[in-house]
């Protein structure tokens, strides 16, 4: 997904931590207490059951299947703002999802000028067995006028835009919901799936444009991502958290007049001011799991930025004291309280002027933080009993810090997940993304065994 920029800023206070998210957080820990008892209890099992086995068939015989489906669905564009290339999407995925016996629904995003989001539910008549939201989304980054539109097979991989980001997810979770009909396990599940139509580019305001997905998030009991799944070396990793992504923008203001006084009786001016504080941000700052990346800057007798903040104009002469300079960047962080903290160093190093200058930073709203927790944890290793099951080669936890924000953050403070279930590949967000169309079948066993085996 992308950074966002908003006119409103955010203050520390809106993320310090509150009453709610402390219960919760012992919620969480009672759950991973419950999850760690059911590993316990089946740490004896080494084999699957028939059930799974099951399973397993489905998810093989309908490969060929599931590669033809992910081939269509590529070939349709749907970058975020193309909405009538995403509504496409949608109804492409309905009636998959019908098949199956998922009730499934429409949410037009008007609103906050986006196509909609598409939910499909299946309910376990009078069984309260675990609910599980899958999250995913419909859009990709490449827009209608992008010159990578196309599917195109080589071998085990295939190259075409959104192929991992998220498509090849969205092929996943069917054929995990296929593998659960076709065994006999999905009657027992409480299954909701939540594909926006916005990840890569949300809506304004977020609390409109994700406020469907917080609410899934309240009525289940856990989470699963199937945005790509990282790979360090040959080793399938799965994480347990993932970074947010905000924005941040300086205006720097100093006195003008000829360059003769600078640094006496003119004062520093705006460009001296800007750079002090760019530079104490790079030394002070860093922190494991903290990235703050300064992307654009001018400065001169006029310099502004662009409402989106991706383009910057400046005017001046050498011997003019700039008057004027302005810089944005980003800021990931690996919880919102972290976020909070370096928002607060951040304002407290631009709170201290240089001679004549004056700054204003503004924060804007982002992506929030998918904090590694216990229960968490317990269901990574829920995960890795399952794999073990299966006879696949051991099943790593990846740094948290190496994934950008997504749509599960907006969740995390309401229940435990897991990151990066779908398809394996390279090079996402850029033309010459691919997919190792080898991982598709792998990930959907994980996901439909493990679900199988929290609805008991």
């Amino acid at each position: 997904m992308e950074s966002l920029m908003a006119s409103s800023n955010r203050t520390s206070a809106a993320m310090a931590p509150t009453p709610r998210r402390v219960a919760m957080r012992s919620a969480l820990g009672i759950l991973a207490s419950v999850l760690s008892v059911v590993s316990a209890d089946s740490s004896a099992a080494t084999t699957l059951s028939a059930e799974e086995r099951r399973i397993v068939a489905s998810v093989k015989a309908h490969h060929e299947e599931s590669e033809q489906f992910l081939e269509k669905l590529v070939n349709v564009n749907s970058g975020t703002l193309n909405l009538a290339g995403v509504t496409k999407v949608a109804a492409l995925l309905r009636p998959e999802f019908e098949s199956v016996g998922l009730k499934v629904r429409w949410i037009p995003m008007s609103e906050v000028g986006r196509a909609g989001h598409l939910i499909a539910e299946h309910r376990a008549v009078g069984r309260a067995t675990t609910r599980v939201l899958m999250i995913a989304h419909l859009d990709t980054v490449f827009e209608a006028d992008s010159p990578f539109q196309r599917f195109n097979r080589s071998g085990t991989t295939a190259e075409g835009p959104g192929t991992t980001d998220i498509k090849g997810g969205v092929v996943v979770i069917l054929a995990a919901l296929r593998a659960l009909k076709e065994s006999g396990a999905l009657p027992r599940t409480n299954l909701t799936v939540f594909l926006s139509g916005d990840e890569e580019r949300p809506g304004l305001p977020l609390a409109v444009a994700r406020r469907d997905l917080i609410a899934a998030g309240k009525a289940n009991d856990l989470a699963l991502d199937f945005e790509g799944m990282a790979r360090q070396g040959d080793e399938d990793t799965i994480h347990i958290g993932r970074r947010s992504a905000s924005t941040w923008r300086l205006k720097v203001s100093g006195t003008s007049g000829h360059s003769a006084g600078v640094g006496r009786a003119g004062g520093y001016g705006a460009v001296y001011e800007l750079t002090r504080i760019i530079d104490e941000f790079r030394r002070t700052l860093p922190e494991p799991n903290l990235t703050l990346n300064t992307s654009l800057i001018a400065g001169g007798t006029t310099a502004e930025l662009s409402e989106a903040g991706t383009q910057a104009v400046a005017s001046g002469k050498d011997n003019i004291i700039a008057a004027e300079a302005v810089a944005a960047g980003d800021l990931r962080t690996l919880s919102d309280e972290q976020t909070a903290r370096v928002q607060q160093k951040m304002t407290e190093i631009v709170s201290h002027h240089l001679d004549r200058t004056e700054a204003t930073l503004s924060f804007a709203e982002g992506y929030p933080a998918m904090a590694p927790m216990p229960a968490s944890q317990a269901l990574f290793d829920q995960l890795a009993k399952v794999n073990s099951d299966l006879g696949l080669a051991p099943l790593k936890e990846g740094d948290p810090a190496t994934r950008g924000a997504g749509d599960i953050a907006f969740v995390a403070h309401d229940l435990p997940g897991l990151v990066g279930m779908g398809a394996a590949g390279h090079g996402a967000h850029a033309v010459g993304e691919t997919i190792d169309l080898t991982s598709l079948d792998p990930q959907a066993e994980r996901a439909a065994i493990l679900i199988a085996r929290l609805s008991r």
